[in-house]
């Protein structure tokens, strides 16, 4: 997470730069204060989570707001120097022992009902790699206010806190943090999914812990990697197709999660939280969503995806949060006007889920933001009042960090963190956010008590991208089990409930749409010439045509180089129109239908779409050997009525 005076991170090749503060002390203050509107009772929703548009909902359709906490710990709190036994060497004092925090001090039960009491409906639950075989039981001490839980290992206390949430009826957000079990996030080795693992490691974690906890349906989705940013040598990119792919990374771990483990999960991928190096005058900055605009993702299960990112005052577009050594002159979100700030939220993240109907609309989950009960300085202050104004306005979901922490006694105990919603001292009083001296009480009671969309969210057209950049882009589970319909070639096929909408001539680009033209049986046709062409039908004149069989429809596309290998076709469950249909031609300019239905698949490329009254039927493309021999035509005909 980032975080004010904690670890600065980003820095300079080589250098960690360590800023430390002490937390002041804070009393425990009598009257808690709950937030105005909370939802009176968490379990009220019936899982699993799903997506329509810019909404998650329940399995009823009703929309589900994200109303989340995040509950650190397990993903590590020693600072990275030091005595690991030394609490002073973790973060604000807090020896977590890789477990959630708290459990030293409060019963799970009463932590539970004091989330409920600030209107929670979810818990973003942090985990390291490392926790997952960690094999020596956690200290007595660590979970001296649960004895039930004396003698486990982090993994068996992880299972316990998990059990317990779900068991209160809150919902369960599974968060890979980091590697190793220590606090994140600057140059500490946990700067990407797969630092210090293979990338099929990565995902192998994530299909084990999904898979032991798919029998709790509440358990309810994989955020799959915290905060992905440089390390000393290296920056991590949406695309490219090498090691250090996010977006190929976050695709491969959420197919597996959903074909492996459970399709039932909401799969939470973050963009990339930081590039380059942070000097003025060389190129660096925090890219957030900002690539999804051009290249999204198509899950093998749709309905499940979620785009996340994070937003603290103290860091910006292009100023990594650090101070003193590694710090540029860039602007701090804190540092702008309320509408600087809005504007830059949509263009780094909150386009996503405000443009309908494009090929990246989905839910966005703003799963970090925070500031501390100490915090005086005025910029911070207008910018956590301007930050969930604007998550008000948008009715965005969201999720605060931290929600628990540690308090200073007057007994003179360390540590302490004064950003966290909750704060027990070693006694287990409570202060923060329930109390009404703590400044962040009423900004946080009028985000929870703000009115927002509820109730049934109506199905609409949803839009995928198909890419074959760098590897096939197989969405569909039914032709997945059929095998490989055409070895050797570059192949993608639209999802499961969706038909091939468009294609790009270069760049192996296509879109596809929602549709339940589909026959139940399943099945397809793979089509390698024009056989299927009817006489008197040539319908793209000295090009070659590949055409679906008759009551079929184009679903997918194979490529061997740049010249079209195949076309995939399902049979449809109902007739089509007796209609000849149109030719689309895109080899010369673009040709889409008015309104930019599914959004721009496939920037700086030629494309051509079907009208979203129309299905596919027909790729046409030249064998000319002196032409580019992709994708030049499509043939579209009439939906039935």
């Amino acid at each position: 997470m980032n975080s004010l005076l904690r670890v600065a991170r980003h820095l300079l090749p080589g250098l960690l730069l360590l800023a430390v503060a002490a937390p002041p002390a804070h009393a425990a203050r009598p009257a808690p204060v709950p937030a105005a509107g909370a939802a009176a009772e968490a379990g009220a929703w019936a899982a699993p989570l799903s997506t329509r548009g810019r909404y998650i909902v329940d399995a009823e359709g009703n929309r589900f707001r994200l109303r989340s906490g995040n509950w650190d710990g397990a993903q590590g709190s020693w600072t990275g120097s030091g005595d690991r036994g030394d609490p002073a060497t973790h973060h604000s004092g807090q020896d977590s022992h890789g477990i959630p925090l708290g459990l030293d001090r409060v019963p799970l039960s009463t932590l539970i009902t004091d989330f409920r009491a600030l209107g929670l409906n979810s818990i973003r639950l942090p985990f390291s790699n490392e926790m997952l075989r960690a094999s020596t039981p956690v200290p007595d001490a660590a979970v001296a206010a649960n004895p039930a839980l004396r003698g486990r290992t982090p993994l068996r206390v992880y299972d316990a806190v998990v059990s317990a949430l779900t068991d209160a009826g809150f919902a369960v957000i599974l968060n890979n943090h980091t590697g190793t079990t220590r606090w994140c996030c600057g140059l500490d080795g946990n700067e990407r999914w797969n630092s210090g693992r293979s990338t099929a490691q990565w995902a192998d974690d994530w299909v084990f812990i999904t898979r032991r906890y798919r029998d709790d349906p509440r358990v309810v989705g994989a955020d799959l990697y915290n905060e992905v940013r440089r390390d000393v040598l290296d920056d991590p990119n949406w695309g490219l197709g090498d090691g250090h792919d996010w977006h190929a990374a976050a695709q491969e771990a959420a197919d597996r999660i959903l074909t492996e483990a459970n399709p039932n999960l909401l799969i939470v991928i973050e963009g990339i939280n930081w590039t380059g190096i942070t000097l003025d005058g060389l190129a660096h900055g925090r890219p957030t969503l900002t690539p999804v605009r051009t290249l999204s993702h198509t899950l093998a299960v749709s309905g499940k995806l979620v785009y996340s990112a994070h937003f603290y005052g103290y860091t910006g577009p292009h100023h990594s949060g650090a101070t003193g050594m590694g710090e540029t002159h860039d602007p701090r979100y804190q540092d702008m006007t309320r509408a600087e700030l809005e504007r830059t939220l949509y263009d780094q993240a909150f386009f996503v889920s405000a443009e309908t109907g494009k090929h990246f609309t989905a839910p966005v989950w703003i799963s970090e933001f925070g500031i501390g009960a100490d915090e005086n300085g005025a910029a911070p202050r207008a910018w956590f009042e301007n930050l969930t104004s604007h998550l008000i306005a948008t009715d965005a979901d969201f999720a605060y960090w931290p929600l628990v922490g540690w308090s200073t006694t007057a007994q003179g105990a360390p540590g302490g963190d004064s950003w966290a919603l909750l704060r027990y001292d070693h006694t287990g009083r409570r202060s923060g956010a329930l109390d009404a001296g703590d400044w962040r009480t009423g900004p946080w009671s009028a985000l929870l008590g703000a009115p927002g969309r509820t109730g049934p969210v109506p199905v609409t057209p949803a839009w995928y991208q198909l890419t074959t950049d760098h590897r096939d882009h197989n969405a569909s589970l039914l032709t997945r089990a059929a095998g490989d319909w055409d070895v050797g070639a570059r192949k993608a096929v639209c999802p499961d409930g969706s038909r091939l909408a468009g294609l790009s001539h270069t760049g192996g680009r296509g879109l596809c749409a929602t549709s339940d033209l589909r026959a139940a049986a399943g099945g397809h046709t793979v089509v390698r010439d024009e056989r299927h062409v009817p006489p008197g039908g040539d319908w793209a004149s000295g090009y070659t045509k590949f055409q679906c069989p008759s009551g079929q429809f184009l679903i997918g596309y194979a490529l061997r180089g740049a010249r079209v290998s195949a076309g995939l076709c399902a049979p449809a469950r109902t007739a089509f129109p007796a209609d000849t249909g149109r030719t689309v031609w895109f080899d010369r300019g673009d040709a889409r239908p008015p309104g930019d239905p599914g959004g721009d698949y496939a920037h700086g490329h030629l494309k051509g779409q079907c009208r979203s009254t129309e299905y596919a039927a027909g790729i046409a493309f030249t064998t000319r050997a002196a032409a580019r021999q992709g994708p030049a035509a499509l043939l579209c005909r009439p939906l039935p009525g």
